[in-house]
């Protein structure tokens, strides 16, 4: 049998750690830490990610250069940056290819693929070193069947008010708390990053659209085999101009029972379009239930709020106050840890009218 190293990550920042931009950065600073050895990004250079980002809660040092990173043994280098079109800067290119030369494997979130640049490939066939697009996706994905329709599991989707709102990092967060209790519970992963931290799904938005409801149908297919309740990662928002499309195809493609409504505190419009006002929550939720109302009905039965800009006391007043508008159970996953929300959505679930028909034939 094959022995395979596991990855120890020199994970590419450089200048994008701080910010929406560094989230792949930071998905697996927080979830995948363990397999982190190094970040590289030269506006830090010589503290740690704890001392720049807390919540990601990772001592992983930083340094300026992939020679200083070399010190601490990676065998991968991870682009830790998810940029707007998915383009790699121009600035993080003769880093990457400086690892290649170095036989480093090259894990890639992006959408412009390490195998489309000829200058990467030929410097890789010469090193030895491996390339990895996280986001290209399977060559077989069905059309959408209604195969999930009839899954026993439960399934939770996260939605959001916006991208980059903590779709992934809720769903995340729910899933260990659910599992130090014992539950048999599943993550989706539907983005570069969180198949990164979960090892495993489908980068829906690089499918072929006639195909992302098929792709969302399978992902769920399969983790409905082993779980009680699948936690299916969001992405985008039906609001955005740009990513509409993919999210719904998740919302249609995932088939959920429940729904839970992500959003960061203090946003009123979406990111880059100023010109697209976001509704109130309440309205939020009427929304996304009268789209799916006509397919397969489903409910928000909880709202996960990014409070971090907040202090403390103005995080559990905004908590307070949106339960109060929206009368659904609201926590700060990341501030609080994810167990108030698990309760939520556990108590959730059994009221869906798949949970209610299950124990009506029994």
């Amino acid at each position: 049998m094959e022995t395979v190293t596991p990855r120890r990550y020199a994970i590419l920042t450089e200048g994008l750690l701080v910010g929406t931009h560094g989230k792949t950065a930071h998905g697996v600073l927080r979830y995948r830490d363990d397999a982190v050895a190094v970040v590289i990004d030269s506006d830090y250079a010589g503290k740690r990610v704890d001392e720049v980002v807390p919540w990601l809660g990772s001592r992983a040092p930083i340094v300026a250069t992939l020679e200083e990173a070399m010190q601490y043994a990676p065998n991968a280098l991870l682009v830790g940056v998810a940029t707007s079109g998915g383009k790699m800067p121009p600035s993080m290119r003769p880093t990457v290819l400086a690892a290649i030369d170095k036989g480093l494997e090259i894990v890639n979130g992006l959408h412009e693929c390490l195998r489309d640049d000829p200058e990467f490939v030929k410097r890789a066939q010469r090193s030895g070193s491996r390339l990895w697009d996280v986001r290209v996706p399977p060559d077989d994905i069905p059309l959408f069947s209604g195969a999930a329709y009839n899954v026993p599991s439960q399934v939770v989707l996260a939605i959001g008010s916006d991208c980059a709102v903590g779709k992934m990092t809720a769903m995340l967060e729910v899933e260990r708390a659910a599992k130090e209790e014992g539950a048999r519970i599943e993550f989706v992963a539907t983005g570069q990053t969180g198949i990164l931290i979960a090892g495993k799904g489908i980068a829906v938005d690089r499918v072929i659209s006639d195909f992302v409801t098929g792709a969302a149908e399978q992902l769920v297919l399969d983790a409905a085999k082993t779980a009680d309740v699948v936690f299916v990662e969001g992405q985008g928002s039906i609001f955005h101009p740009a990513y509409a499309p993919v999210t719904f195809g998740l919302l249609y493609g995932s088939a959920p029972d429940a729904l839970v409504l992500c959003h960061r505190v203090g946003k009123t419009h979406i990111a880059g379009f100023d010109n697209v006002a976001l509704p109130d929550l309440a309205q939020l939720i009427r929304d996304h239930e009268a789209l799916l109302d006509r397919v397969k009905p489903a409910k928000v039965i909880a709202i996960a709020l990014d409070t971090s800009a907040l202090s403390d006391a103005d995080a559990r007043a905004a908590i307070a106050q949106t339960a109060k508008e929206t009368g659904l159970p609201v926590d700060d996953p990341v501030r609080n840890g994810g167990l108030g929300l698990w309760r939520a959505i556990e108590n959730g679930v059994r009221t869906t009218p798949k949970a209610l028909a299950l124990a009506a034939s029994r």
